[in-house]
């Protein structure tokens, strides 16, 4: 490696990797890593398995791995694993290993062969290791086995795809050598995410078990499917090694006799077999880390900043600190009393952008709700007529009456009123329920506190509920006073004198409470409910108008649909279809005419109930009012029929003109009242006491250590929070000490063997020895940058009969061998024996079917 600091990379991405895992933000920073995909038995657990140079993964038939195993391998001079989720816990028996590792799989996938993304982090520290972090993922299968889903191939493609389209992670793709490469699953998935083969390595297993007198040094040496990070050949253990317990160093003692004997390998022997493995993914990886550190750097960067404001208020923060919790009792309540005023006034600093809340919902009931809740109110016109009339003949008596009388004015008059007190106590009953809502949103910063939370929510609560009684009290009041005393000096009176003249006094006055013609009062969207037949339900841009319902094909306004004059138009309630999600209602003609086309109604729906208020409330503005509730079948009807004479008539008429004109006047009234004397006996008078009382009663709950008691979630949220925070500045620290210009030895690129085509039979004395191709051992002075053609004018053997070299410079370049004790084949200088005479050849290499005998040394003949 370049430096110290490139080597404390991989362990670096560890601890993060630890942090994440725990704190369950992994998400949020993909950390660079490497993936390993194959299908099943494709060798991948072998692969690992050799690394450490222990068993400890599972095995047996079909699916074993059924979670993603996240393996980070650390070169330390003591050996054992450990689990993320057995903190503390060192398991030096390996076998115990994979005992932990099957009842963990079991613990979140069952017995019954399921998957599950939930990854199972594992670290193994080994002398015989070198720093690295792999993720083994379950194999890719086609067919669903025993009780697994029928669609656990798209399961495990799905999971495997979680990993590998990160671009920070690098894919170790696992392909069996008794398997056409083209068939290869690994190879598949990885040209899928990453066709430029930027971010895939090859392995090629059980070259052992080709056929015979077939081999696969095209795939290995780049030529068939090439990757730009190239392919590594490994020999993993046969199941008969295993079930025979052989010891993985033999193993990879034969492993490196496979390929220094294969006639199709020995070429690149140094280039293959698990150990060079090994240390080409602690290269590629430390690489790969390398190259992705500015856009982690400026990840880790935003995450602390994220974190910073939070972090702060936990800074020296020491939870059984009397003076503390004094402290943050008096800032979570002033905290509270700012949040609840300021939902009110609408000067949040979080405005709701999704639906209406706080004091625009309380607003919606005193200007929306309540007034339409008034005007369904309104009196029947016919069981009105018919109660006066009864009211003039009651009051006269035996007597022919020669004048109108006030009496029945009045009686009348207090009876509408007395309908009043229905709609104003509704109206503090949903401003209740809105300040119970609120109250509950803005508890919702206490909830490090449950205990402190739930009393306040309770003290205010109460104290809103008694504030409900006395509101109540007063809107009675209300209506009481204007039952004492009927103003008919009031300056919006009518009057006797116009009441008399008036012959079409309802028309009037709807007409006088319109606004004006061509004021627009609402626009949205709206869908009209028209059956399949006749072309189904769409959504239309509606606009109203004080004289005119238009709808257009969108909000633009420039295709109109339709207009829809208001005149005897009314509204209707509908219920909700079976299988309908919006609210309805309907228009109508009360002259029973086609409203649209051959449709005697409209109906129109909206998302929510209200939204359909509030449309019902713009119609009111428009003078299209609700439809009113039928009276029974006038069953009296003959009995209760009579025939009102002139005389009565009129003065039925009279009274009944004022009575409208008197109405309106208290309705207005009322409307006008009814907001002020919430805001002031409930609204404002909640607010005064949360400012001023709250505190007082909160301490009166009783001791003030369990009030302000932490909750055990938010204690862990607290501590992982700061775990992490400290963990991304340490990140940050080592990543700035690290020279992201460190240059460090890329991997050799594929052998160039053109040259054996274009000249196949090279002069006898300048063609190497067979072994001495394939020895990595050899001194660098005999060795080339790169394997290649012999050069034009081989040298003079007299020069190869010179002093053998020592044995210090031959493994002067390679450092000690962390895999193990692997027999070094020592090298001999290419020399000619003495006894032949030149132009006789040596003897020919071997033939290709008998195998090459390596002889571990053997005496020079010049010695």
């Amino acid at each position: 490696m370049g430096n110290r600091g490139m080597e404390d990379l991989i362990p670096l991405i560890n601890k993060l990797q630890d942090a994440f895992s725990c704190i369950g933000q992994s998400c949020n920073l993909d950390l660079p890593q490497i993936a390993v995909v194959g299908g099943q038995s494709a060798g991948k657990s072998s692969v690992l398995e050799n690394f450490v140079g222990r068993d400890f993964l599972p095995r047996g038939s079909g699916i074993v791995t059924r979670r993603p195993l996240i393996l980070q391998l650390v070169n330390s001079q003591a050996e054992y694993a450990e689990f993320l989720h057995c903190k503390g816990r060192k398991f030096v028996d390996f076998d115990e290993v994979r005992l932990e590792i099957e009842a963990e799989t079991d613990r979140i996938t069952g017995s019954n062969k399921g998957i599950s993304a939930v990854p199972i982090n594992l670290r193994v520290y080994s002398p015989n290791v070198l720093n690295l972090t792999l993720i083994d993922l379950p194999g890719m299968t086609k067919v669903a086995v025993g009780d697994q889903p029928a669609d656990i191939e798209h399961q495990i493609r799905d999971m495997l795809l979680q990993f590998v389209t990160k671009e920070s992670c690098l894919i170790l793709a696992v392909t069996p050598a008794n398997m056409d490469l083209a068939n290869s699953d690994a190879l598949k998935i990885s040209k899928e995410v990453d066709p430029q083969g930027l971010r895939t390595i090859g392995v090629i297993t059980k070259l052992d078990l080709m056929d015979e007198g077939t081999d696969a040094r095209d795939i290995l040496e780049n030529k068939l499917l090439p990757l730009r990070r190239g392919y590594i050949g490994v020999v993993n253990r046969s199941q008969k090694d295993i079930d025979g317990r052989k010891d993985i160093k033999a193993a990879l003692a034969a492993e490196r006799k496979f390929f220094l004997s294969h006639p199709g390998y020995r070429h690149m022997a140094d280039r293959m077999g698990t150990p060079h493995l090994q240390k080409t993914l602690n290269q590629q990886l430390t690489n790969h880390i390398r190259d992705t550190l500015p856009g982690l750097r400026s990840k880790l960067q935003s995450q602390l900043l994220s974190l910073e404001k939070e972090v702060e208020e936990y800074k020296n923060f020491k939870p059984d600190d009397p003076t503390r919790k004094t402290k943050a009792l008096l800032q979570m309540v002033q905290q509270f009393g700012v949040d609840f005023e300021k939902r009110i006034e609408g000067s949040g600093d979080q405005v709701d952008t999704v639906e209406l809340s706080g004091g625009a919902r309380i607003n919606r009931i005193f200007h929306e709700r309540f007034p339409f809740e008034l005007v369904k109110m309104e009196f029947d016109e016919k069981e009105l007529r018919r109660e006066i009339s009864y009211a003039i003949k009651n009051i006269h008596g035996v007597r022919t009456g020669l004048f109108t009388p006030d009496l029945a004015f009045e009686a009348i008059v207090k009876k509408q009123i007395i309908k009043l007190k229905e709609p104003c106590l509704k109206c503090v009953d949903l401003v209740v329920s809105e300040l119970s809502t609120l109250v509950r949103k803005c508890t919702e910063k206490l909830v490090s506190y449950p205990r402190l939370r739930e009393e306040t929510e309770r003290i205010v609560t109460t104290y809103v509920r008694e504030r409900d009684s006395k509101t109540k009290d007063q809107v009675l009041l209300l209506i009481d006073i204007e039952l004492s005393y009927i103003n008919t000096n009031h300056e919006d009176f009518i009057g006797f004198a116009n009441a008399q003249q008036r012959s079409t006094a309802t028309a009037t006055i709807n007409n006088k409470k319109r606004v004006m013609p061509n004021q627009v009062i609402r626009r949205g969207w709206l869908t009209i409910n028209i059956s399949i037949m006749k072309g189904g339900s769409k959504d239309y841009w509606f606009v109203l108008t004080a004289e005119s319902l238009s709808w257009y094909k969108d909000e633009e306004e420039k295709e109109k649909k339709y207009m829809l004059p208001l005149d005897n138009l009314k509204l209707r309630d509908v219920e909700k279809g079976f299988m309908s999600t919006k609210h309805t209602f309907a228009i109508f003609n009360t002259e029973s005419r086609n409203v649209y086309k051959d449709l005697r109604q409209i109906e129109l729906a909206c998302d929510t109930q209200e939204d359909v208020d509030s449309w019902k409330a713009s119609f009111l503005r428009a003078g299209v009012y609700p439809e009113k509730d039928q009276v029974e079948s006038e069953d009296s009807g003959p009995a209760e029929s009579f025939s009102m004479d002139p005389q009565l008539e009129r003065q039925v008429e009279t009274i009944r003109n004022l009575v409208d004109s008197y109405i309106g006047i208290v309705n207005k009234s009322i409307r006008d009242l009814m907001p002020k004397t919430i805001m002031h006996l409930m609204i404002n008078s909640a607010k005064d006491f949360i400012h001023s009382e709250l505190l007082a009663y909160l301490y009166s709950c009783g001791d003030q250590g369990s009030l302000m008691e932490e909750s055990a979630d938010q204690a862990q949220r607290r501590d992982e929070m700061l775990r992490m925070y400290h963990a991304l500045k340490e990140a940050l620290v080592i990543i700035g000490d690290i020279s992201t210009t460190t240059i460090s030895t890329p991997i050799p690129p594929p052998v160039d063997d053109t040259w054996r085509a274009k000249d196949p039979s090279p002069p006898p004395q300048a063609r190497p020895l067979p072994a001495a191709a394939c020895i990595p051992s050899r001194p660098p002075a005999v060795r080339g940058a790169t394997p290649g053609p012999p050069p034009a004018n081989p040298p003079n053997p007299a020069f190869a009969l010179g002093p053998r070299p020592g044995p210090a410079p031959l493994n002067s370049h390679a450092g000690p061998d962390p895999v193990g004790n692997v027999p070094v084949i020592p090298s001999r200088p290419i020399r000619v024996p003495p006894g032949l005479p030149p132009g006789i050849p040596r003897r020919p290499p071997a033939a290709p079917g008998r195998p090459t005998i390596i002889r571990p040394s053997e005496p020079s003949l010049l010695d």
